[in-house]
């Protein structure tokens, strides 16, 4: 039985060694065959414009978003194979062993070498991705004219996320990490308790904590807009605890509009580049729109849908972290094994490095779930707006988001969560007919 074990454990961490190999280069040529694909298919429909916009966005226009979208396309490359380098130092590079090493030489109790543990790793991950964040900003979204931020504000920005982890984050860390030593056989039933009511908070926070931190908020100004929405509201008994305009042009030249917050918290933002874009008829239609989620309770069936997968991917984690080869597998060395396994941190930093690769293949899924509450918000808001003014506000915010009218087909299924320019709109016109 012994030489048995043996046996199995000099076999088991090799083949699951392979399959997170096979599924690492496999998610990553996918990633960059998608891109590619989307690369090839809006570069070859650059200089038309589809019929169904001919009339409302000009060829420039078109090109400007067919450019804007290859760029950022060229640039995801770059950060696909950088990321995919960190991830494989890091596990089977040996880096996640480094730092195993050097935080159990301090003179820390075990739950706080756990936490400067993983801190390492967010640390590490947020470095390598800094320079591509500011690549983008300031030289990606500039060249086409959208990026507004100062570097003082994009530092500012840095600094406030980097507070807002430490404050809400590392007691959420600590709180896993105990459950996961100290609660027993089930701790991922109480750890799944503890982040579900996480989320929950953030819910109530977000919208009168968290956002002014970083953008002013202030009410919408009387006028035929505000008129019109509050008769929407009436029509559809949905109270909200306020109507708000945001700040969005100090950082960009995109627009949006949502709903935020749970319960008594719910508030309705608007981007004031929205705002002076859009005329009263259409602020009206987005705003049906965001509010088709709500009464169509989209929203509920998202958190209840996450709620399950974190419950499930938390009892995955509870498998994965009492067996030996998933250590192994992922760049632990054998002599270092009984100091990993008594240590939760280490199983929960290599599931969340890990995971990503095995459930990529699955984003078409959450897409195609994500774009039928989509379409099912459109006819919400044609019923209870207009369906024309919907569209005549999505073709401005397609123009000037410089958003392609024409995805690839495969890469729009894995990655967009809206449907496609042309599908959507042809539904809202059927609607309006």
């Amino acid at each position: 039985m012994r030489s048995s074990a043996r046996a199995i454990i000099a076999v088991e961490p090799a083949v699951f060694t392979g399959l997170f190999v096979i599924a690492w280069a496999a998610s990553l040529a996918l990633r960059l065959w998608l891109a590619q694909r989307q690369v090839a298919h809006v570069a070859a429909h650059r200089d038309r414009v589809p019929p169904a916009f001919s009339d409302s966005i000009p060829l420039a226009a078109h090109r400007k978003a067919a450019d804007y979208t290859i760029a950022k396309q060229h640039f995801g490359v770059i950060e696909t194979i950088a990321d995919a380098a960190v991830l494989m130092g890091m596990t089977l590079g040996g880096g996640l062993a480094l730092l195993l090493t050097w935080t159990e030489a301090l003179p820390f109790w075990p739950i706080w070498r756990d936490v400067t543990l993983l801190v390492a790793v967010a640390l590490i991950g947020g470095l390598v991705g800094l320079p591509f964040s500011w690549y983008r900003t300031f030289r990606l979204e500039a060249r086409f004219g959208f990026n507004r931020t100062t570097l003082r504000l994009w530092l500012g920005d840095l600094a406030k996320g980097l507070v807002l982890a430490a404050v809400l984050g590392l007691p959420l860390t600590l709180a896993i990490l105990w459950l996961m030593e100290r609660a027993g056989s089930l701790w991922w039933l109480w750890a799944w308790l503890v982040w579900f009511a996480f989320q929950v908070l953030m819910l109530f926070l977000y919208p009168t904590v968290i956002a002014p931190m970083f953008n002013r908020f202030t009410p919408l100004p009387a006028g035929a807009a505000r008129e019109r929405i509050e008769r929407l509201l009436a029509r559809c008994g949905f109270h909200v605890a306020g109507l708000f305009v945001m700040d969005g042009s100090k950082r960009s030249g995109h627009g949006n509009a949502y709903f935020t917050g749970f319960g008594k918290a719910r508030r309705i933002v608007f981007f004031d580049t929205l705002l002076t874009r859009l005329v009263p008829d259409e602020i009206e239609a987005i705003l049906a729109h965001e509010l088709g989620h709500y009464k169509l309770r989209h929203v509920l069936k998202r958190i209840v849908w996450s709620a399950l997968v974190s419950l499930a991917f938390l009892a995955l984690l509870a498998w994965v972290a009492a067996t030996d080869w998933f250590y192994v597998g992922l760049g632990i060395p054998a002599d270092l094994l009984a100091v990993a396994q008594a240590r939760p941190g280490v199983a929960l930093a290599l599931f969340l490095l890990a995971l990503p690769v095995f459930v990529f293949i699955l984003s078409p899924l959450a897409a195609r779930y994500s774009r039928r509450h989509e379409f099912e918000a459109d006819a919400f808001a044609a019923r209870n707006a207009s369906a024309r003014a919907l569209v005549s506000a999505l073709v401005k915010l397609y123009e000037d988001n410089a958003a392609t009218l024409t995805p690839d087909p495969v890469h729009s299924a894995f990655y967009d969560s809206h449907p496609p320019a042309s599908i959507r709109v042809a539904r809202l016109q059927e609607a309006a007919a």
